[in-house]
């Protein structure tokens, strides 16, 4: 990994905009532009790509550790003018405060098995017997592991999902609301549908079949015959 990437990983995974990646080389008594930061976390193949020096490096990750631990008081560490992945992983473990335990844990969360004698021998002083050199699978997968646990989500996205969430919630309860104002559906026939019509031009009473007059004829008159 070039030093490039290593500053661009961090940038992403801690969400630092331009003004906080100046303050953090500020807070280690460095100056670098705004432009500088820039053209570091340009991709390789853009035409204002500039290649990040390894002082630069070391110095950003001396302000990493100023500003996940503190400031010590005093002067501050002087910079390394030549890094290596081992120094790299070093300064990230003092930053974020990670025990031998805790790093060997973080990769693993990433799949990447790491032992403790492994670990130790990162820290060697290169003149030891068991110094071991930090490949850049190593690094890179501690980076990866880092983002995954530490990655801080941008403001727009959060404050994004909060109101499709809040406009999701009072589209539901005003739903809910109109439905409680209509009445409900009721299938097959209203109430008194069936009903018989009275037509109001009839008569008001009907008499009784008791009460209707009958027609009394004598015998003599049933055989009489009509007068012609």
């Amino acid at each position: 990994m070039n030093n490039n990437d290593v500053l661009r990983r961090l940038r992403y995974t801690f969400n630092y905009n331009d003004k906080q990646m100046i303050a953090l080389f500020s807070s280690v008594g460095a100056s670098v532009t705004r432009e500088q930061v820039s053209q570091w976390l340009k991709k390789d193949n853009d035409t204002d790509f500039v290649n990040c020096q390894d002082v630069d490096l070391a110095i950003f990750l001396n302000g990493f550790i100023n500003e996940k631990r503190g400031k010590k008081e005093g002067p501050q560490a002087i910079p390394e003018k030549r890094l290596t992945n081992n120094i790299i992983l070093t300064k990230l473990k003092i930053a974020l405060n990670l025990k031998a335990e805790e790093l060997i844990d973080l990769l693993e969360s990433v799949d990447f098995r790491l032992n403790k004698p492994e670990l130790s021998a990162f820290s060697r002083k290169v003149d030891h017997k068991h110094y071991r050199e930090c490949k850049d699978q190593v690094l890179r997968n501690l980076l990866q592991a880092i983002d995954k646990k530490y990655h801080v989500a941008r403001t727009s996205k959060i404050e994004k999902n909060k109101v499709s969430k809040t406009g999701s919630s009072n589209n539901q309860a005003s739903y809910k609301g109109k439905a409680k104002d209509i009445e409900p559906r009721i299938d097959g026939a209203r109430p008194n549908a069936s009903s018989i019509y009275v037509n109001p031009k009839a008569e008001k009473t009907i008499k009784d079949k008791s009460s209707r007059k009958v027609l009394m004829l004598k015998p003599e008159d049933i055989y009489k015959q009509p007068d012609k």
